[in-house]
């Protein structure tokens, strides 16, 4: 799993517009990647939806959110919209990206894991559990002074 001082490994999905964005597009910015294991469970609509709640706030600070799990595409956009979720929700089915950053769990769903990157896309920040809360909290601590959670 990647560590603190890591640089993210960028990624190519389809953003909410339709169109085709990276990862490094978002460099000049901070950024949430949450990785979560399955939409449509509970803790997983739990977690986005609260992210998608504090979203206005992070917007505010100049910081940007990106969920990714190994749902397909179709799956992801129903799972946003049911969640009022304005940010990208990243469609990983051929598991590189969660391969990519060391959060694939042995059932073949990503791990419940938030990556908090700083401008330069660089890891400041790692929240692992099972629990959406803790990530959540650390996500609000985030935007409340632009470092580490």
């Amino acid at each position: 799993m990647l560590a603190v001082g890591d640089l993210a490994p960028d990624f190519t999905f389809r953003a909410p517009d339709g169109s085709s964005r990276t990862l490094a597009s978002y460099r000049g910015h901070p950024l949430i990647l949450f990785f979560f294991p399955k939409a449509n469970t509970s803790g997983c609509t739990i977690e986005t939806r609260g992210f998608a709640e504090r979203y206005p706030k992070f917007r505010q600070a100049g910081i940007e959110v990106i969920g990714v799990s190994v749902d397909s595409d179709e799956t992801q956009v129903a799972f946003a919209q049911k969640c009022g979720s304005e940010f990208p929700m990243v469609a990983d089915p051929s598991k590189e990206i969660a391969r990519k950053y060391g959060v694939l769990g042995f059932l073949g769903v990503t791990k419940r894991v938030t990556f908090f990157l700083d401008a330069e896309g660089r890891v400041r920040d790692v929240v692992e559990g099972l629990l959406p809360n803790p990530h959540l909290k650390a996500g609000e601590r985030w935007a409340g002074n632009g470092s580490s959670p």
